[in-house]
């Protein structure tokens, strides 16, 4: 089943449930579907442009989630971390740290890095690989810790 398809079945189920948070959320993601496959290119939306599509929602609420607690606004950010939970249950299994540190310690070693320079190449190379398995951040911060001891 496409993404699409299950977010419109989500929908319903929502809508049913009177579940305004997942509404919205769901809402929001049909609305970035829309938007890429309306973006001018004419492309189908394969697996990993939804996978990067679903990442830049979750990220977004998790950023307004720190504005929110930012400015001492907690029903807010709690909100926002609840779409974001809701996003994410059309993502596939994510890594658990252990998994992604041994990949990217792989990638280190295939990349032949050494220091901070190489982080870039390996950044490429480990979003590729996790692509829609890890959060962006997570990997850099691992990255990172690996590369200075």
């Amino acid at each position: 089943m496409k993404l699409e398809e299950k977010i419109m079945s989500e929908m319903k189920s929502a809508m049913k449930a009177k579940d305004k948070i997942a509404l919205e959320a769901l809402r929001a993601i049909k609305s970035a579907i829309l938007m890429a496959k309306t973006d001018g290119s004419g492309d189908e939306l394969d697996e990993s442009t939804e996978i990067a599509l679903l990442q830049k929602q979750i990220k977004m609420r998790k950023d307004a989630a720190e504005q929110f607690e930012s400015q001492n606004r907690k029903e807010m950010a709690e909100n926002e971390l609840k779409q974001a939970e809701v996003i994410e249950r059309f993502l596939p299994e994510q890594m658990s740290d252990e998994e992604i540190k041994s990949a990217v310690i792989a990638i280190i070693q295939e990349v032949g890095a050494e220091s901070m320079k190489d982080m870039g190449k390996i950044m490429n190379l480990a979003n590729e690989k996790m692509a829609g398995k890890a959060d962006g951040k997570t990997i850099a911060n691992m990255v990172k810790n690996l590369l200075n001891p």
